[in-house]
């Protein structure tokens, strides 16, 4: 894929930018607090996620870069995702202003009534895979019929499983899928309590070198792209730090691409793995040297597994609904600024 250039505003030009912007917000509405008497921001506190599935929050949560630029005026929150489900789940509840979720996990939140948009992608990964145990006899997915599945509905592996499952001529009948957290899918998996496991980066890095785990299948076309979502409330009425935490992502980008070996460091400090499991994910499974505009890429994605969302059954409005919400999901002003 073909990247842009991008260059970096610093953070005094940024700040002035973002003054001009917030003409006609009205501060207090949407998700985030009130900003303080005479700030020149929307609102006084702003909440962020952060994950291990997102390497570019590592950066921009450990750098500093929202608090540099919005100073004492905003209280940034962090709250980490430990799964795009989850990142989802605070989206929804307002808990987090801007959360970050595998592509196909924000159309599945978007379709079933979710009012989120994508203001920027992360990454192109490919963090998700077929797992079993270094001892098992499935060797192809065709194998998986009969057996026990672990996997986060609601996330890019759970899409990924649903994809392999027919591109094997089988399909969700055929298997016995244990719907849990990403970690306790590993545990399971390694405990022996299911056969196998759609696993997610980076403790699927881990558990191949931990515990000998075998990836059975893979295919990067399956995988989703990283999306960063915010709710239309957040968009519309604090279009100032969403500018913000865009500017981040891309400045986080830049200096991940630049230093590689410091941001394996910092994902292996915050996933609790060894070093080198770290490097294999960002060297090896993290593209992260793509353009953060949203756009025609990720809606082609979107249009090829929404009818594998909508076989399954867990949209309702089925095919009708998943069109509505492709149509609608992409809001790229922010990033198209960020990159300008």
């Amino acid at each position: 894929m073909s990247t842009i250039t991008r260059r970096i505003i610093p953070a005094t030009a940024v700040a002035g930018m973002m003054a001009l912007m917030t003409v006609g917000c009205v501060a207090g509405e949407g998700s985030a607090d009130a900003a303080p008497e005479g700030s020149e921001w929307s609102a006084g506190t702003l909440s962020v996620d952060w994950a291990t599935y997102n390497p570019l929050s590592l950066v921009i949560k450990e750098q500093g870069l929202i608090e540099n630029v919005l100073g004492d005026d905003v209280e940034v929150e962090w709250l980490q995702s430990a799964g795009s489900n989850k990142a989802n789940e605070l989206l929804r509840s307002e808990s987090v202003d801007v959360g970050s979720t595998a592509g196909s996990a924000a159309l599945f939140a978007r379709a079933n009534g979710s009012p989120i948009k994508v203001i920027d992608i992360y990454s192109q990964p490919e963090w998700s895979a077929i797992v079993t145990g270094p001892d098992s006899d499935i060797t192809s997915l065709e194998d998986l019929a009969g057996t026990s599945v672990a996997a986060t509905k609601g996330t890019d592996p759970y899409f990924f499983l649903l994809q392999a499952l027919e591109e094997g001529g089988l399909t969700l009948d055929d298997v016995e899928v244990q719907n849990v957290q990403h970690a306790d899918g590993r545990s399971l998996l390694d405990g022996g309590s299911v056969d196998a496991w759609a696993g997610l980066d980076p403790i699927m890095g881990a558990a191949e070198v931990e515990s000998g785990d075998q990836l059975i299948y893979r295919n990067v076309d399956f995988n989703t792209y990283g999306f960063l979502n915010a709710t239309e409330d957040f968009i519309e009425n604090h279009p100032d730090l969403a500018q913000v935490v865009v500017d981040a992502y891309e400045e986080a980008r830049v200096w991940a691409l630049e230093n590689p070996e410091e941001m394996a460091q910092l994902l292996a400090d915050a996933a609790s793995i060894d070093l080198d499991v770290a490097k294999t994910v960002i060297d090896e499974r993290s593209n992260l040297d793509v353009s953060g505009v949203p756009g025609d890429d990720q809606v082609a994605v979107l249009e090829a597994i929404s009818p594998i969302i909508a076989e399954s059954g867990d949209v309702k409005g089925g095919q009708e609904t998943l069109d509505e919400a492709i149509a609608s999901i992409v809001d790229d002003q922010f990033a198209v600024k960020a990159t300008e």
